[in-house]
Formats: C-alpha cells, structure tokens, sequence
C-alpha cells in the first residue's frame, strides 16, 4: 500500500474532523478548543506529544523504527500546520458554519486536517521511517508569529538532532485550480511589516488655519509620498508595495484636530529591500513633518520576512508531487506572491519549502471569494492528497540521509 491509497481510507476521517474545527474558530495564540481537538485525534498513535508553555501549540514527534546507520546519523524532518482563524464573521451558508465573530476563512483548519492525516499515515509505516517526524501544529500564524514562539520553545530541535528539512502547504480558495500544488525557489511570499504615524500638530478654529498647525494636510501628503516613494527609491526589480489601510482624525468640519493618525503595510520581497524601506520611510515622514512645522511618532511592528523557498527542495517537491500524483499536478509560480506567512521564520532556520494547494470549490477562479473573504469556501477532497503528499516528503527526505 502506499500513502495515497491510504490516504483514501481516511478521507472522511479528515473531512470530519476538518468540518468540527470550522465550526469552532479560535484566533491568536490561545487556542484551547482546537488544540484539544487535535490531540484526541492524535491519541493512540505511537507518538511523543508536548504542548506549548506560551501558547496553545501541539509538538508531536514520531521515532521511524527503520535502521540507521548510528545515533549520530540519525536525522529528523518538519512537517507544519497552523491552526489559528480569523475575526472574520462567515457568510458561506455551509451547513458546518462557524457561529460568532471568528471564522477559518483562510484554510487552517484544512492544514490541521492534513497534518493530523500525515502524523496517522506516518505512523501506520514507522518502519519505513530511517528517521524522525516532527508535526507542528501551530497557532497564531495570522500577525501573531507563532512560529517565532514555536522555534523559541524548540519545535526544530524537538526530535533532538536539528530537523534537516521543513515542509509546509496552504490551501487556497481562488486562483489555484482543485488540486493542484504550485511553488516556486526563492522568494515565494513577501515579508511584511506595519507602522502607526500620528502626526502632532496645534488645533485651531477651521476658518482661522493659519492660528494652528494642522496635521490633517500634512497626513494625506504623507500618504501621496509613500506612493511615490515607492517607485522613485526601490528598484522596479525588487518592488515593494505600501498600503496605508486607516487614516483617522478630526470631530467635525470646522474643527482643526490636535493630531491625525494612520496605519500602514509594508511588503517587501527581499531582506534587503525590506530593510531599506523602514530607513526611507522614516526620513520622509519627520521630513514633511518638520516641513510644516509638525511632529511625527512612528510606532513600528515586525511581522514576517519574506518566505523564501530553498530551491533544492522545491526540486524534490515537485518530483515527489508529480511522482504521485502526474505531470498536471504541479505548476511553478513566475513570480512571488505578496502575501505574508511565519512559515519563513522556519525557512530561515532549515532548508525546505512551502507550497499552495488549490481548493477552490468551482472551476471560476478568478470569481471565487480569496482567501479572507468571509465567503471563502474550501473543497474538503483535496485533504488526502494534501497529507499524503506530506507523509511522502516525509519518507523520501530521510531515506535520501
């Protein structure tokens, strides 16, 4: 038997178990209920399970019984899912909708599915593992980095040797056909970073401006110099994309306010560029604010580097995903995706990749609800193929040694 024929016995294990996560989102760190979910389904199978000290993670690590050369040969792969939902109110009108304000509109409760199908795929073929398995299963991947938790709680040290590879899917609701597993080497996604601007000026009567100093122009100038400055300071080559998302200020129309504040996303494509940009933006906000006589706080928030693929293994992905599934099966990306993922904290660590699977529920791509839509919709039949692909990483990285 191989792992995609026993991945068919237990496609409506997963369907249901996915379904009973959808229906209790739990967003951030603290994920009690989902985590207890996945340990129920976890139990009995032969493996070594910790939980995590500052968030609601679940570390479970898997002993492949198959010979190896020594102790000291002896190696480890990464296998992840995160868990985490959003607080997005759903709208799908499936009979499993989740009730109340949170809902998996981007897909974990699919990726926890897998990752519990592979651990159990696994587990049935310990003695074809010359190696370990470490399943990570992970919360708060929506700007919480729970993987920069996880990594510090010692997830790629939790088999003891330093895993030597790290493999990772998400589905996708649009764009990607049914089925079908896209990457790509290199940068695969952007990094992301976020910043608060308050601008301080003095509040004044609104027929007397020239009594005040008022942020409000000062602020919007603000927002047309970072369009600029997007295309005048960053190579078109290694582009960044600025999105100022809130802008708030002012009670009414005749009142000068005090301040003006506004809330920024920054995606970046490479360290370098991403790096670069925080520099640049600061110099032009207290710029064109000391130009009107203003000040300026900027409050910075870190969220993820870029998610960059390690082209060796996005050879063996593709390998192993046509091997197991046809030429067809597998597509590589021409350029990255400017969406952000924690899945790179692990990248940056070990090599390994991360990949899409398509589970759009039409065949109308470009119409269906993306991701984070609370009309997102995923198809339950891509779970089996997605955790046997997983389980044959798996096998194949540590039976190369």
């Amino acid at each position: 038997m191989t792992y995609t024929d026993d991945a068919k016995g237990l496609q409506e294990d997963l369907v249901r178990l996915r379904r009973d996560l959808h229906r209790i989102p739990e967003i951030g760190l603290d994920l009690p209920r989902t985590q207890e979910r996945v340990l129920a389904a976890l139990d009995g199978l032969p493996l070594e399970v910790r939980t995590g000290r500052e968030l609601n993670s679940v570390v479970a690590v898997l002993r492949g019984t198959k010979p190896t050369a020594g102790v000291d040969s002896r190696q480890a792969v990464l296998l992840r899912g995160d868990m985490d939902a959003l607080p997005v109110v759903e709208r799908t009108g499936r009979d499993f909708v989740a009730e109340g304000p949170n809902m998996h509109a981007c897909g974990h409760d699919l990726h926890t599915a897998m990752l519990v199908g592979a651990a159990q795929l696994l587990s049935a073929h310990r003695d074809r593992l010359a190696g370990d398995v470490v399943f990570m299963f992970q919360p708060g991947e929506e700007g919480q980095d729970g993987a920069g938790h996880m990594i510090r709680e010692g997830v790629l040290d939790a088999a003891g040797p330093r895993v030597v590879g790290a493999y990772g899917l998400h589905v996708m609701s649009s764009r990607v056909p049914r089925g079908q597993f896209v990457s790509r080497p290199g940068t695969f996604m952007a990094g992301a970073d976020e910043i608060a601007v308050t601008v301080r000026g003095a509040g004044a009567h609104g027929s007397l401006p020239h009594t005040g100093k008022d942020p409000i122009p000062v602020a919007c100038e603000m927002v047309v110099g970072l369009q600029s400055l997007v295309t005048r300071k960053f190579d078109i080559f290694d582009p960044v994309v600025i999105t100022v998302g809130a802008f708030h200020a002012g009670t009414a129309s005749n009142i000068i306010p005090d301040d003006a504040t506004f809330h920024v996303t920054m995606r970046s494509f490479s360290r370098e560029s991403r790096a670069k940009m925080l520099d640049v933006v600061v110099d032009l906000l207290n710029g064109l604010a000391g130009a009107y006589g203003c000040t300026v706080d900027i409050t910075y928030k870190e969220q993820y580097p870029p998610t960059v693929n390690h082209a060796p293994e996005v050879d063996f992905l593709e390998e192993v995903a046509k091997d197991l599934y046809g030429e067809e099966r597998f597509e590589r990306l021409p350029n990255p995706v400017p969406g952000a993922e924690d899945f790179s904290r692990v990248l940056e660590e070990v090599p390994g990749t991360y990949a899409f699977l398509g589970a759009c529920t039409t065949d109308d791509l470009e119409h269906a609800p993306s991701n984070h839509s609370p009309l997102a919709d995923f198809d339950d039949s891509v779970l089996g193929d997605g955790a046997a692909l997983l389980a044959e990483l798996a096998d194949r990285r540590l039976a190369r040694g």
